[in-house]
């Protein structure tokens, strides 16, 4: 039997995580979470980023993602930027607290689409000074 897993899709703004994680949850069969779906409306898909809001849009991801995996759903996406090691540690606490196995994976922007949230190249350049890959 295939482990349940927990994958965590990683990159800049416009590097395709939303799309990835659309692929890869075969039309929606299993649960995709991010920061991002706080600011978006449900109705209109307008997305509105507010700074003061932000830690919620945090705490509501990891609830649903919680949520998810009580459920035990068999795979379950989370795409978020992740550029630094600590916004993905809750998540590795819920991997091994639900004994679901963990990837993470880097989407990198070789399609040359901008982002959709309007982040400046300045702040994309600042975000990608900050980003960090283990490989080993």
């Amino acid at each position: 039997m295939e482990p349940y897993c927990l994958i965590l899709l990683r990159g800049l703004p416009g590097s395709g995580k939303s799309t990835l994680a659309k692929v890869l949850s075969e039309e929606n069969t299993y649960p995709i979470f991010s920061v991002d779906d706080y600011f978006t409306d449900e109705h209109t898909g307008e997305y509105v980023f507010n700074f003061n809001e932000n830690f919620k849009a945090y705490k509501q991801c990891e609830q649903l993602t919680e949520d998810a995996l009580q459920q035990k759903f068999p795979k379950v996406f989370v795409h978020n930027t992740f550029t630094l090691d600590w916004e993905m540690e809750p998540y590795f606490k819920l991997a091994s607290k639900y004994h679901y196995a963990l990837f993470v994976v880097t989407v990198e922007n070789y399609h040359g689409q901008q982002n959709t949230h309007g982040v400046s190249n300045e702040q994309l350049q600042k975000m990608a000074e900050k980003y960090k890959v283990k490989l080993l």
